[in-house]
């Protein structure tokens, strides 16, 4: 499992799964001779995206953003339609970093789609029940209520097996929110209408998480945005936002689904001042 340091706090990725979408889903109106120059694609348009959860390590404390696709959640059509090949191993990560599951803290969810939210719950006994019984789930007030209520677009990826089980344990926010001293979450809106960032800090050091703002290196151009985002100028604006913010600061961009980096540092040129590589063997 590959790890940053930033001061004194750890950040380790865990085994959240992984998906073969659309690339040109991935990447809207951007011509296929362009994106695919930058993240390589399969004979099926597919390209690969994990769905890592980040393991935070802070002043006592154990905090998860997102929790991958889960165990047991998807069909043999959704399966096949999602490209799943591999569910979910969080529970095991953590136990090979001698953690339960009941020692999470917090879980910060950046957004409810099922591909970040499936990990919340598994089945036990017929039942739906809380994988992290005593976290504070943290997600913004808008993506709360749009999980319960969906759309007729949205109701395709939020679902009631991800969140009936859990709803006791969540508390929301409406712009932006303190979880303890250095780690912040700030909504954004865009890829869906609840959509937030992680920002965490340890002394000088930064690390900006623009979850589905930009969902792997290869979506670091502000207008290289998804087909699935909901505000799609609303993502452009807060991408060149926290962009500018991050660079500004020297930070660190961390991803949940890049199957290549885990984090990057870029200069304002764009060129990479350090990165933390994916282990693919």
């Amino acid at each position: 499992m590959e790890t940053l340091h930033i001061g004194q706090t750890k950040i380790t990725w865990l085994n959240g799964g992984v998906t073969f979408l659309d690339g040109g889903a991935m990447f809207g109106v951007v011509p296929k001779p362009l994106w695919s120059k930058k993240y390589p694609v399969n004979d099926k348009n597919q390209i690969e995206l994990r769905t890592d959860p980040l393991l935070i390590q802070k002043d006592g404390y154990n905090i998860l953003i997102e929790t991958g696709v889960g165990t047991g959640k998807f069909s043999e059509k959704q399966l096949k339609n999602y490209g799943v090949k591999e569910e979910s191993s969080v529970e095991n990560s953590l136990m090979t970093l001698g953690f339960e599951v009941e020692d999470i803290h917090y879980v910060l969810m950046t957004h409810m789609h099922f591909d970040h939210a499936c990990g919340l719950t598994k089945r036990e006994n017929d039942q739906w029940r809380s994988v992290f019984p005593k976290a504070k789930i943290i997600t913004s007030l808008t993506e709360w209520e749009e999980m319960k209520n969906p759309n007729i677009r949205s109701r395709n990826t939020y679902w009631k097996e991800n969140w009936q089980a859990i709803q006791h344990q969540v508390e929301t926010f409406e712009t932006s929110i303190s979880i303890m001293e250095g780690i912040e979450m700030h909504h954004t809106g865009g890829h869906s209408d609840g959509h937030s960032v992680v920002v965490v800090q340890d002394g000088q050091d930064i690390v900006v998480h623009m979850a589905d703002l930009m969902p792997t290196h290869a979506h670091k151009n502000p207008l290289w945005v998804l087909a699935y985002d909901d505000y799609p100028m609303t993502s452009i604006e807060n991408k060149e936002k926290w962009l500018k913010f991050g660079v500004s600061q020297n930070a660190w961009f961390t991803f949940y689904h890049d199957a290549f980096y885990r984090g990057i540092k870029w200069d304002e040129e764009g060129n990479i001042l350090e990165k933390v590589e994916r282990d693919r063997s």
